[in-house]
């Protein structure tokens, strides 16, 4: 067929096109705002060439810096997703050339029908770009989107040099490497994988050793770009955390330490991850996906052993580590793991395409067309779950919370994920509501986060200088991992934090968000003001503030649009209490009927109505 013929001989503009249509699929479902968890941060660390959360993400920064300045592209966070969505597309480009690889291997091996390689090598591609963890880096600013697409590259320049016999990649792949190091140090994962992939043909002598010696100096090359690190820290950035300035607080921030207290916490945490990880796989690729990965790794392994056990490694060594990561985010850890199964699913399509040409007699062409279509499949099964072009949850939130603190408040937090990190952009790229000093509750038990605070806040610091300085002469001999007494230490925390809140009170009106224990704020009364609790001495009743606020609906569900519901729903249901406290009957009926309007399964807010009060 003269379709298929022209394409088997542009297997680059096969590649773009793929990209070309995940791309279009990508913009027509990017968020149009901030994201959850570090997508706050990270915009901003990227704005102002400041220092992100370990392990710093260099090149994600520098890039970045880029993306933000440009005069066109509209808000910052903007800009940010539309390169996320321009490079998780860019990987496509990658993935689909290392697939057409391990599919030419299956071919020649099996002499399949070779015009199919093209179809298949595309259907595998989409089959990956619109599962849904890879499709999810798309929509909004995270450094995964990065990482995708290094990896692709690597993995491009790793298969070729090895099936094609090209010596000369080896090198741009070890420097791809050693790049890649540089945006996030799961590419680590990579390293086993590869390593077999590089010693496989010519097995572990001498000579093989001495070639990959060889690598070492563009690896290293790469991995330079991990001195902006310390470089930048020590010119006081905006945000600096950890302030790797120093040899021992850059190997802090490189290894990740404050991180590791959840790595291989409990078996317990590892059969739930890699439970959760099985379990989802069909529904990550619509089922169909994964069934053509499983052909496909067989089919690969009586192809080509090696770059079977090679893939597989990848694979096994990704889920292994992931699943002994104990956080909540842990999907895209499994990243590497799902870019195998798309690549073997690739295979599996090439196989079973020239099945169904051997087993039915049908024409070449209406066999491609089909096998792209299998890749599609994807797309009509997760679209509507996956749109995220109308989600305004965080930008909302985050704006609602400001609006319930009075101007000059001091606001202590631990909603990291869907506040305390898109605070940092409304304050500091948008100029937003500089007024109020914000406070990370939890990043208080780090040293670096009050020196931070000594340059950002000087005079709140100078309220407490004697309790911060108790405290901090305590963590440091935990941080140095000296003899430590763990309840001195919290002692000190929690005397710190109380001499904040009190001596704050005298300058100004001092909040806490739900979350916070009360233990901090203990002998004071909180009185609910929108999303926010007032911090007051007054032990009688103080009339809440009712702000106005701005709720963009949206239908999407996910873990973390729940919890976002849940908070509006519990600040009626607190406002409710308040009122009932207080002989406010009606008014509490009325606050708990406005919660169920977002919080609509809450059992505690339905009770209300029903109970005593209600």
């Amino acid at each position: 067929m003269k379709l298929l013929s022209g394409l088997h001989g542009s297997p680059g503009a096969v590649a773009v096109a793929s990209a070309v249509v995940c791309l279009f699929v990508y913009l027509r479902t990017m968020m149009p705002g901030l994201g959850f968890i570090d997508c706050g941060e990270l915009v901003t660390v990227a704005h102002s060439l400041s220092i992100a959360h370990p392990t710093g993400y260099p090149l994600f920064t520098l890039l970045g810096w880029m993306v933000t300045h440009l005069p066109f592209g509209g808000e910052e966070v903007q800009r940010m997703n539309t390169l996320a969505a321009l490079l998780t597309a860019g990987s496509i480009v990658f993935f689909c050339s290392s697939g057409r690889v391990l599919i030419e291997t299956a071919a020649r091996s099996f002499s399949l029908r070779r015009e199919l390689v093209l179809p298949a090598a595309a259907g595998g591609v989409l089959l990956l770009g619109f599962s849904k963890t890879f499709w999810t880096q798309a929509l909004s600013v995270e450094v995964y989107s990065l990482h995708l697409f290094l990896i692709s590259i690597v993995l491009r320049l790793v298969l070729h040099a090895r099936e094609r016999g090209m010596p000369r990649g080896w090198p741009i792949a070890a420097y791809a490497l050693g790049l890649s190091f540089t945006n996030h140090m799961t590419t680590i994962l990579l390293v086993p994988g590869v390593l077999y992939l590089y010693l496989s043909p010519g097995g572990s002598g001498k000579r093989s050793w001495k070639g990959l010696a060889r690598l070492i100096p563009p690896f290293l090359l790469g991995l330079s770009v991990y001195l902006y690190l310390p470089l930048r820290a020590s010119s006081a950035p905006l945000l600096n955390w950890g302030n790797p300035s120093s040899i021992e607080r850059f190997l802090w921030h490189l290894g990740g330490k404050q991180y590791r207290v959840w790595l291989f916490a409990s078996s317990d945490a590892a059969w739930k991850n890699l439970s959760a990880f099985v379990s989802g796989l069909p529904d990550e690729f619509a089922v169909v996906g994964l069934v053509m990965a499983l052909v496909g790794l067989i089919g690969l392994w009586r192809a080509s052993r090696h770059v079977a056990y090679g893939t597989a490694l990848l694979f096994v060594v990704c889920a292994l580590y992931s699943m002994n990561y104990d956080i909540h985010d842990i999907d895209s850890y499994f990243l590497l793991a799902y870019c195998c199964v798309g690549l073997w699913a690739g295979v599996g399509l090439l196989i079973a395409g020239s099945w169904w040409v051997g087993l039915s007699g049908w024409k070449s062409w209406l066999v491609g067309i089909l096998v792209l279509g299998i890749g599609g499949v994807p797309l009509a099964v997760h679209y509507k779950e996956m749109d995220k072009s109308e989600h305004f949850l965080v930008e909302d939130y985050t704006r609602n919370v400001f609006s319930s603190v009075a101007k000059g408040g001091v606001v202590l937090s631990y909603q990291w994920d869907y506040w305390l990190s898109a605070s940092y952009y409304h304050q500091y790229v948008r100029g937003e509501r500089t007024d109020v000093i914000v406070i990370d509750k939890e990043l208080l038990r780090r040293s670096w986060y009050l020196e931070e605070l000594e340059g950002r806040y000087p005079g709140f610091m100078q309220r407490c200088r004697g309790e911060v300085e108790a405290f901090k002469r305590e963590v440091y001999k935990f941080e140095h991992e000296l003899p430590y007494d763990g309840a001195v230490i919290e002692s000190r925390y929690v005397a710190m934090i109380r001499a904040m809140v009190e001596r704050s009170m005298a300058h100004g009106p001092v909040y806490v968000t739900p979350e916070v224990e009360e233990g901090f704020t203990a002998g004071y009364m909180r009185v609910p003001e929108g999303l926010v609790f007032r911090v007051v001495a007054d032990p009688n009743y103080v009339p809440a503030e009712v702000p106005e606020w701005v709720i963009r609906p949206f239908g999407g569900v996910g873990r973390l649009e729940a919890v976002i519901w849940q908070l509006y729903g519990g600040a009626f249901l607190a406002r409710g209490d308040y009122f009932l406290r207080n002989g406010g009957v009606e008014e509490a009926k009325k606050a708990y009927r406005m919660g169920l309007r977002y919080d609509t399964a809450s059992p505690v807010l339905r009770s209300r109505l029903v109970g005593p009060g209600g």
